[in-house]
């Protein structure tokens, strides 16, 4: 596994950014930044630390897809950690095999730090190397566009 980070500053408080990032209040929000990996994209559960939560999209033949993972932790408008542990392939969830154990146990992790008004959002994540090129084009695309979400 590689650790990959990316960063951005949003003109917001901290508050708005995280709410805004996760779709807390609306999901549209996150359905919208995360639009640039899949434009299906969205979740399925809970933010609550401890909780299990997918994130998932339909992919050009029309099949749902994507990770199974939990809430490591949640600190409101601070910290989320996601532990990424299994797949999504259609009405299954695979969290054992080949296809899982290169990347299982990797972590998503999301810091959110408001210095007036200005809120940094660094993103710390473990890929593996296949995917390393598809991160590093498509992370700061999302990210600006979070940031548009967020300064609008």
């Amino acid at each position: 596994m590689q650790k990959l980070q990316f960063k951005v500053n949003i003109n917001a408080p901290a508050a708005n950014v995280y709410d805004c990032m996760l779709g807390i209040d609306n999901k549209s929000t996150y359905e919208q930044w995360t639009s640039l990996f899949n434009p299906t994209s969205t979740y399925e559960g809970s933010w609550n630390k401890g909780s299990k939560i997918l994130f998932v999209g339909v992919d050009e033949k029309g099949e749902k897809g994507g990770i199974v993972s939990k809430i490591a932790d949640n600190i409101p408008n601070q910290f989320v950690s996601i532990q990424h542990y299994g797949l999504v392939k259609g009405d299954q969830e695979i969290t054992e095999g080949p296809e899982v154990e290169k990347w299982a146990n990797g972590f998503e992790n999301y810091h959110f730090e408001e210095n007036n008004g200005i809120t940094t959002v660094t993103v710390e994540l473990d890929t593996t190397e296949d995917f390393i090129g598809y991160m590093n084009e498509k992370y700061p695309k999302a990210l600006n566009r979070l940031k548009e979400l967020c300064e609008q």
